[in-house]
């Protein structure tokens, strides 16, 4: 009798396991999937800045919009450049003057568990001729 009961008990237990796990497997997958987005939403966002960084350094050094969209581009090689919108103010950089660069810029989210997008904004700003 003994081991029947021996039996049964391992039985039992096996199937609470299977609903303690039934219970936390969603929770802990949205915790992976959460750390994944946003982990992919912060690259994004410090590659926009990065891309606004150089945009306005390049402005306050050669007074060109046309460049400073080229460097942007190119400081940001891991997004999609096409995407980005750019804000230049002043438009063009007088002396001793600030030019601040600021890039918008709409990321697609991984698993679309969130939103299918998320929207980040770059600021660059330097001194002009200084």
């Amino acid at each position: 009798m003994k081991k029947i009961r021996k039996a049964n008990t391992e039985h039992k237990s096996r199937g609470a396991v299977a609903v303690e796990f039934a219970l936390v497997a969603p929770i802990l997958l949205s915790v992976v999937v959460g750390i994944v987005e946003f982990a992919n939403a912060y690259n994004a966002q410090i590659s926009v800045t990065q891309a606004a960084r150089e945009a306005a350094r390049t402005m306050a050094v050669k007074n060109s919009q046309t460049d400073a969209k080229a460097a942007a581009v190119a400081g940001a090689p891991g997004v999609n450049s096409a995407a980005f919108a750019y804000t230049f103010s002043p438009a063009a950089c007088a002396p001793d003057t600030t030019e601040k660069v600021t890039i918008t810029y709409s990321a697609t989210t991984l698993t679309g568990l969130f939103g299918s997008s998320v929207t980040v904004t770059g600021v660059g700003a330097m001194r002009c001729n200084g």
